[in-house]
């Protein structure tokens, strides 16, 4: 516990030593050597910028690709820093595949809960979500808006939706600024608004919008308005505050979606991933010193660090169990 409150982080990215996010465009055509050229120049021109952000939050540089220790030891280092950490269970929203994430979350499932990550214009995105719970035991789905290359509102991927409403998993799908220093900052699906007509035809599929928005906060809160069943997450730094008109803070954000919603549609994570960081402490201090500094009381606190995501992942806190 941390504080006397039970905490799920509902976006955590396991790292694996496979692709975390495969062919999310659907593109069948590898990359050439031109378009290799030019990731790499913007890679190494905003390499600067990614050591500044670490410096700011005293964050070690990434362990390298050698130095990867396997996935089954990385399991292990993670369900360590869980008990480290006080962490009751963590959704790891991307990790090789979903084949390879549901191997993974077999080894601890009492503390890790997978999503499906897959793109949802693939010909069998709908059967493929299916299999993923069914089969897999995964339990939510993971969608990154800005690197799906057509519209997500297009009403032929409904079926991937009614499956979703189907199963009754949450979706937890990023819009706007995707990645960091040198990522995608305009697309045709950046916007929350794309959305608001999928959400209001699915009133009954859970939808999450992570990291508040990401530089679109005041979107996500008029979606948030319109649609009921949208939430937000509170993962990451959340830089993207320095890029936006106005003196925003996470407290900000803080307030601003708590009185808009309400407790009961916040979720925190903290979009940790790599090694040797590890799990993002800060985060979860800075986050929770600001709510507290906000006057949230202590079952507000419960349901924004782990009920709510308990809820939506069907995972036991102390409590829930039915008196003998």
């Amino acid at each position: 516990m941390y504080h006397g409150i039970e905490v799920i982080d509902f976006h955590v990215h396991f790292p694996s030593q496979l692709p975390w996010f495969g062919d999310m465009d659907g593109s069948t055509e590898p990359p050439s050597d031109a378009d290799l050229a030019k990731r790499r120049m913007v890679q190494e021109m905003s390499r600067p910028y990614s050591a500044q952000w670490r410096r700011m939050w005293d964050f070690p540089p990434p362990e390298s690709a050698a130095d990867h220790p396997g996935d089954e030891a990385q399991a292990d280092r993670w369900l360590e820093e869980l008990e480290t950490h006080g962490i009751r269970a963590v959704g790891f929203v991307t990790g090789g595949g979903n084949d390879n994430l549901a191997r993974i979350c077999a080894l601890h499932p009492d503390r890790f809960v997978g999503f499906a990550h897959h793109n949802p214009f693939r010909p069998d995105a709908a059967a493929e979500l299916r299999r993923a719970v069914e089969e897999l035991g995964l339990r939510g789905y993971k969608l990154l808006a800005p690197s799906i290359d057509q519209p997500i509102e297009d009403k032929t991927i409904y079926p991937v939706w009614e499956a979703c409403r189907d199963l009754g998993m949450p979706v937890l799908i990023h819009f706007g600024i995707q990645g960091g220093p040198g990522g995608i900052a305009y697309h045709e699906n950046i916007n929350p608004f794309k959305l608001h007509d999928i959400a209001r035809d699915f009133p009954e599929v859970t939808f999450v919008i992570p990291h508040f928005g990401c530089a679109w906060e005041r979107e996500t809160l008029q979606l948030c308005w319109a649609c009921p069943n949208v939430c937000v997450d509170t993962s990451g730094s959340l830089q993207w505050i320095r890029w936006v008109p106005g003196e925003v803070t996470i407290k900000y954000l803080f307030r601003k979606f708590y009185e808009t919603v309400g407790p009961g549609r916040i979720l925190f994570g903290s979009d940790s991933s790599w090694f040797p960081r590890g799990f993002a402490r800060r985060y979860l201090q800075d986050q929770f010193r600001d709510c507290v500094d906000l006057g949230m009381p202590d079952e507000h606190l419960q349901l924004i660090f782990g009920a709510n995501a308990a809820r939506l992942l069907g995972i036991a806190l102390p409590g829930d169990e039915p008196e003998a």
